[in-house]
Protein backbone atom coordinates (compact mmCIF):
# COMPACT_ATOMS: atom_id res chain seq x y z
CA UNK A 1 0.00 0.00 0.00
CA UNK A 2 1.45 3.44 -0.79
CA UNK A 3 1.64 6.51 1.35
CA UNK A 4 3.28 6.41 5.26
CA UNK A 5 5.17 3.02 4.37
CA UNK A 6 8.22 4.10 6.49
CA UNK A 7 5.64 4.32 9.75
CA UNK A 8 5.38 1.00 11.16
CA UNK A 9 1.95 -0.30 10.78
CA UNK A 10 0.03 -3.69 9.65
CA UNK A 11 -1.49 -3.92 6.48
CA UNK A 12 -5.30 -4.64 6.47
CA UNK A 13 -7.14 -3.72 2.73
CA UNK A 14 -10.27 -2.38 2.43
CA UNK A 15 -12.23 -3.24 -0.42
CA UNK A 16 -14.16 -0.20 0.05
CA UNK A 17 -12.93 2.45 -2.34
CA UNK A 18 -12.91 4.15 -5.77
CA UNK A 19 -10.52 6.60 -7.69
CA UNK A 20 -10.21 9.50 -6.70
CA UNK A 21 -10.95 12.55 -9.25
CA UNK A 22 -8.48 12.52 -12.48
CA UNK A 23 -5.58 14.53 -11.45
CA UNK A 24 -6.91 15.24 -8.05
CA UNK A 25 -3.68 14.97 -5.01
CA UNK A 26 -5.50 14.99 -1.41
CA UNK A 27 -5.79 18.55 -0.14
CA UNK A 28 -7.31 18.15 2.61
CA UNK A 29 -6.48 15.73 6.43
CA UNK A 30 -10.17 14.73 8.08
CA UNK A 31 -10.20 13.02 11.56
CA UNK A 32 -12.44 10.13 13.10
CA UNK A 33 -13.45 8.27 16.49
CA UNK A 34 -14.62 4.85 15.20
CA UNK A 35 -17.61 5.34 17.28
CA UNK A 36 -17.63 1.52 18.04
CA UNK A 37 -17.49 -0.49 21.25
CA UNK A 38 -13.89 -2.25 20.22
CA UNK A 39 -11.52 -1.83 17.52
CA UNK A 40 -11.65 -5.14 16.37
CA UNK A 41 -15.35 -4.36 15.51
CA UNK A 42 -14.39 -0.70 13.98
CA UNK A 43 -11.89 -2.63 11.89
CA UNK A 44 -14.05 -5.53 10.93
CA UNK A 45 -16.88 -2.73 9.88
CA UNK A 46 -13.98 -1.08 7.89
CA UNK A 47 -12.99 -3.82 6.04
CA UNK A 48 -16.83 -5.07 5.03
CA UNK A 49 -17.69 -4.45 1.58
CA UNK A 50 -21.47 -4.59 2.83
CA UNK A 51 -20.54 -1.63 4.89
CA UNK A 52 -19.84 0.68 2.32
CA UNK A 53 -17.27 2.77 4.47
CA UNK A 54 -13.60 2.81 5.04
CA UNK A 55 -10.56 5.06 5.71
CA UNK A 56 -7.27 5.36 4.69
CA UNK A 57 -6.01 4.58 8.20
CA UNK A 58 -7.20 3.51 11.81
CA UNK A 59 -5.32 4.06 15.29
CA UNK A 60 -5.62 1.34 17.78
CA UNK A 61 -6.14 2.87 21.46
CA UNK A 62 -2.55 0.74 21.59
CA UNK A 63 -1.57 3.08 19.06
CA UNK A 64 -0.98 -0.13 16.60
CA UNK A 65 -1.85 1.64 13.02
CA UNK A 66 -3.63 -0.35 10.53
CA UNK A 67 -3.44 0.71 7.17
CA UNK A 68 -6.63 0.17 5.17
CA UNK A 69 -6.74 1.48 1.93
CA UNK A 70 -3.80 3.56 -0.44
CA UNK A 71 -3.84 7.14 -0.49
CA UNK A 72 -4.10 7.46 -3.79
CA UNK A 73 -7.83 6.29 -4.12
CA UNK A 74 -10.54 7.58 -2.73
CA UNK A 75 -11.90 6.30 0.92
CA UNK A 76 -15.53 6.70 2.04
CA UNK A 77 -14.88 8.07 5.11
CA UNK A 78 -16.88 11.29 5.36
CA UNK A 79 -20.47 10.93 3.52
CA UNK A 80 -22.40 13.72 2.63
CA UNK A 81 -19.90 16.72 3.84
CA UNK A 82 -18.64 20.06 2.50
CA UNK A 83 -15.51 22.56 3.31
CA UNK A 84 -14.99 25.74 1.90
CA UNK A 85 -16.99 25.21 -0.75
CA UNK A 86 -16.54 22.09 -1.64
CA UNK A 87 -18.64 18.94 -1.59
CA UNK A 88 -16.30 16.26 -2.56
CA UNK A 89 -13.93 16.16 0.86
CA UNK A 90 -13.76 12.06 -0.02
CA UNK A 91 -12.34 12.73 -3.66
CA UNK A 92 -9.80 15.53 -1.75
CA UNK A 93 -9.26 14.06 1.19
CA UNK A 94 -7.18 11.53 3.67
CA UNK A 95 -9.21 9.95 6.07
CA UNK A 96 -7.88 8.88 9.74
CA UNK A 97 -10.00 6.49 12.35
CA UNK A 98 -9.22 6.73 15.96
CA UNK A 99 -10.28 3.98 17.83
CA UNK A 100 -13.01 5.56 21.23
CA UNK A 101 -16.07 4.10 21.38
CA UNK A 102 -17.35 7.64 20.80
CA UNK A 103 -20.46 9.62 22.74
CA UNK A 104 -23.16 6.36 22.21
CA UNK A 105 -20.46 3.91 23.81
CA UNK A 106 -18.59 5.59 26.34
CA UNK A 107 -16.94 8.75 25.08
CA UNK A 108 -13.19 9.18 26.71
CA UNK A 109 -9.67 10.89 25.87
CA UNK A 110 -7.84 9.39 23.22
CA UNK A 111 -4.53 7.53 24.56
CA UNK A 112 -1.19 8.88 24.76
CA UNK A 113 -0.12 5.85 22.35
CA UNK A 114 -2.89 6.72 19.77
CA UNK A 115 -1.81 10.31 20.08
CA UNK A 116 1.82 9.74 19.21
CA UNK A 117 1.05 7.65 15.90
CA UNK A 118 -1.17 10.51 14.95
CA UNK A 119 1.58 13.06 15.32
CA UNK A 120 4.14 10.92 13.24
CA UNK A 121 1.11 9.60 10.85
CA UNK A 122 -0.74 13.07 10.31
CA UNK A 123 3.00 15.26 10.46
CA UNK A 124 4.47 13.19 7.51
CA UNK A 125 1.14 13.00 5.32
CA UNK A 126 0.53 17.06 6.12
CA UNK A 127 4.61 17.56 4.63
CA UNK A 128 4.09 15.30 1.81
CA UNK A 129 0.75 16.59 0.20
CA UNK A 130 1.37 20.38 1.64
CA UNK A 131 -1.96 19.92 3.25
CA UNK A 132 -2.39 23.66 4.96
CA UNK A 133 -3.35 23.94 8.35
CA UNK A 134 -7.22 25.29 7.44
CA UNK A 135 -7.74 21.95 5.64
CA UNK A 136 -7.13 19.90 9.10
CA UNK A 137 -10.10 19.30 10.09
CA UNK A 138 -12.68 17.06 12.08
CA UNK A 139 -15.61 14.83 10.75
CA UNK A 140 -17.85 17.18 12.60
CA UNK A 141 -16.56 20.09 11.01
CA UNK A 142 -17.35 18.92 7.50
CA UNK A 143 -20.95 17.49 8.42
CA UNK A 144 -21.78 19.06 11.33
CA UNK A 145 -25.30 17.89 11.40
CA UNK A 146 -24.65 14.21 11.43
CA UNK A 147 -21.59 14.01 13.16
CA UNK A 148 -20.27 14.70 16.40
CA UNK A 149 -15.98 12.86 15.93
CA UNK A 150 -13.31 13.21 16.97
CA UNK A 151 -14.91 15.25 19.53
CA UNK A 152 -14.25 17.61 22.33
CA UNK A 153 -11.96 15.83 24.40
CA UNK A 154 -9.65 15.33 21.49
CA UNK A 155 -6.51 17.44 21.41
CA UNK A 156 -6.68 19.73 18.36
CA UNK A 157 -3.55 22.55 20.41
CA UNK A 158 -1.18 19.40 20.44
CA UNK A 159 -1.40 18.69 16.67
CA UNK A 160 -1.41 22.66 16.22
CA UNK A 161 1.99 23.21 17.78
CA UNK A 162 3.87 20.58 15.74
CA UNK A 163 2.02 22.26 12.46
CA UNK A 164 -0.83 20.24 12.49
CA UNK A 165 -4.02 22.22 11.75
CA UNK A 166 -4.98 25.66 13.38
CA UNK A 167 -5.23 26.49 16.91
CA UNK A 168 -4.68 30.60 17.60
CA UNK A 169 -3.72 32.31 20.59
CA UNK A 170 -6.32 34.00 22.11
CA UNK A 171 -7.13 37.89 20.82
CA UNK A 172 -7.25 40.42 23.81
CA UNK A 173 -9.07 44.05 24.06
CA UNK A 174 -12.81 44.68 23.47
CA UNK A 175 -15.01 42.61 21.83
CA UNK A 176 -18.53 43.89 19.93
CA UNK A 177 -21.13 41.91 19.49
CA UNK A 178 -21.79 40.62 16.05
CA UNK A 179 -25.01 39.60 14.25
CA UNK A 180 -25.98 36.66 12.85
CA UNK A 181 -25.14 37.29 9.75
CA UNK A 182 -21.52 38.03 10.28
CA UNK A 183 -21.50 34.84 12.33
CA UNK A 184 -22.65 32.77 9.89
CA UNK A 185 -20.59 34.95 7.26
CA UNK A 186 -17.21 34.36 9.30
CA UNK A 187 -17.90 30.83 9.86
CA UNK A 188 -18.43 30.36 5.64
CA UNK A 189 -15.07 32.06 5.51
CA UNK A 190 -13.44 29.36 8.34
CA UNK A 191 -14.68 26.57 6.00
CA UNK A 192 -18.18 25.83 7.19
CA UNK A 193 -20.84 24.86 4.89
CA UNK A 194 -23.75 27.11 6.29
CA UNK A 195 -26.40 29.66 4.59
CA UNK A 196 -26.42 32.71 5.26
CA UNK A 197 -30.02 33.09 6.61
CA UNK A 198 -29.70 35.72 9.81
CA UNK A 199 -31.33 32.95 11.65
CA UNK A 200 -30.39 31.04 14.42
CA UNK A 201 -32.23 28.13 12.43
CA UNK A 202 -30.45 24.14 12.85
CA UNK A 203 -27.86 23.95 10.64
CA UNK A 204 -26.48 27.36 12.21
CA UNK A 205 -26.77 26.09 15.56
CA UNK A 206 -25.29 22.65 14.71
CA UNK A 207 -21.87 24.23 12.28
CA UNK A 208 -21.92 26.74 15.74
CA UNK A 209 -21.72 23.69 18.17
CA UNK A 210 -18.74 21.94 15.78
CA UNK A 211 -16.78 25.07 15.70
CA UNK A 212 -17.36 24.77 19.40
CA UNK A 213 -16.27 21.30 19.47
CA UNK A 214 -12.99 21.70 17.73
CA UNK A 215 -12.27 25.18 19.21
CA UNK A 216 -14.22 25.72 22.26
CA UNK A 217 -14.79 22.62 23.83
CA UNK A 218 -15.56 23.94 26.99
CA UNK A 219 -18.41 25.79 26.04
CA UNK A 220 -20.75 23.69 23.58
CA UNK A 221 -24.02 25.59 23.89
CA UNK A 222 -24.70 26.14 20.17
CA UNK A 223 -25.18 29.41 21.32
CA UNK A 224 -23.27 32.78 19.47
CA UNK A 225 -22.42 34.26 23.18
CA UNK A 226 -19.78 36.09 23.68
CA UNK A 227 -16.68 33.59 23.86
CA UNK A 228 -17.90 31.97 20.58
CA UNK A 229 -17.73 35.20 19.15
CA UNK A 230 -14.36 36.13 20.26
CA UNK A 231 -13.00 32.75 19.64
CA UNK A 232 -14.86 33.18 16.25
CA UNK A 233 -12.33 36.21 15.73
CA UNK A 234 -9.04 34.74 16.78
CA UNK A 235 -10.10 31.74 14.71
CA UNK A 236 -10.62 34.13 11.74
CA UNK A 237 -7.18 35.82 11.91
CA UNK A 238 -5.22 32.79 11.07
CA UNK A 239 -7.40 32.03 7.53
Amino acid sequence: MNGSADIPGVDCPSPNHDARPAGRAPDMLVLHYTGMRTGREALDRLCDSSAKVSAHYMIEEDGTLYRLVPEDRRAWHAGVASWQGEADVNGRSIGIELVNPGHEFGYRAFTEPQMQMLDTLAGDIVARYRIPPSRVVGHSDVAPLRKQDPGELFDWPRLARLGIGLWPEPVTGQMDRLSLWDIQAILAEIGYGIEMTGELDALTRAVITAFQRHFLPENLTGEADMATIRRLMDVKSLV
